[in-house]
């Protein structure tokens, strides 16, 4: 492969033993759909936690394209909702494109972030030429529109656009309309919802497994029926935010909420996921290293991203 697509800043491949598949790491160092500063590092503490080595050695051959270009949010209008809105949404279209070059040249794509907005983007784009499933695994609904949303941030409002609710500029982004049907998303981990963002999950239908489904009927169950719900895709596209997991296990995420799900719980989540072998690409977001100690939650997220990929116990 020669050359580097529009947005990407640099190229760089390693190589595993037995090649398994083509794994593109792409950085979405997004942090304007939030209030908390500090997920544009979350690209570089990942890589920091040595991700690509960490997939290459299980045999996948790995091609970090570097950053989408996103500007600092210094440098932009303080009229949030007209500025933050224009910049997301041309960071978005950047991750669409990039998500289905990516598909459609074999890869399977890994959006490392950055706040949440990004999968509005590479949701999009990976589903353009053909549907997936999607798990979406996340301490919040991510379900608010610009008329719920208490707070106004874009990165809480992701399902809603991709549904087709929102800034018309979102909902039309790439293709034009709704990229997902409620049938298509199952949300895991979900813990915090705002009033009107539960009475719209409810109206939609949308399966939502909560931190007590997980408690009551346990991971591996979840998990399972998680696919089974979305048996109608061959292809499966995750969402992972990083503050499903619980502070104590992860401290350095965007928007920390306690009694998350555990690291052992988010390995067996990965794993099963692996286990069907529909993994077609993926996100891993909301990573804060200015809330972390040392990296840890990073190396955490690294460390589930090699579940997913493969990596087993025995």
């Amino acid at each position: 492969m020669t050359g580097t697509p529009d947005g990407f800043q640099g190229l760089q491949q390693l190589k595993g033993g037995n090649v398994r598949s083509k794994i593109k790491l792409i950085g979405v160092p997004l942090d304007l759909g939030q209030s908390h500063r500090g997920v544009d590092m979350g690209p570089s503490a990942v890589r920091y936690a040595g991700l690509a080595v960490r997939l290459a050695n299980l045999g996948h051959e790995v091609w970090d394209c570097g950053n989408l270009s996103v500007p600092v949010r210094e440098t932009l209008s303080t009229a949030r909702d007209v500025a933050y809105l224009a910049a997301i949404t041309r960071v978005c279209k950047g991750a669409y494109q990039a998500a289905r070059d990516a598909v459609g040249h074999g890869f399977t794509p890994v959006f490392i972030g950055g706040d949440h907005s990004l999968a509005i983007g590479t949701i999009g784009g990976i589903t353009e030429e053909e549907p997936a499933g999607v798990i979406y695994i996340d301490a919040h609904g991510d379900f608010n529109t610009p008329k719920t949303s208490p707070s106004g941030n874009i990165h809480g409002m992701v399902l809603s656009h991709l549904l087709g609710d929102g800034y018309a500029r979102l909902v039309n982004l790439g293709r034009k309309g709704p990229k997902l049907k409620a049938e298509d998303v199952v949300l895991v981990g979900v813990r915090d919802l705002d009033p009107k963002e539960r009475l719209r999950l409810k109206e939609q239908r949308i399966r939502v497994f909560t931190m007590r489904d997980i408690d009551e009927q346990g991971m591996g169950n979840i998990a399972r029926q998680s696919l089974d719900i979305l048996g109608h895709h061959s292809r499966i596209h995750v969402s992972l935010d990083a503050d499903v997991l619980d502070p104590m296990e992860a401290p350095g995420v965007g928007t920390p909420t306690p009694g998350g799900i555990t690291y052992r719980e988010a390995q067996l989540l990965m794993e099963i996921i692996a286990d069907s072998r529909r993994l077609s690409s993926l996100d891993v977001v909301e990573i804060n290293p200015v809330f972390d100690n040392r990296n840890h939650s990073a190396m955490v997220v690294s460390d589930l991203t090699a579940s997913i990929f493969g990596e087993r116990i025995l």
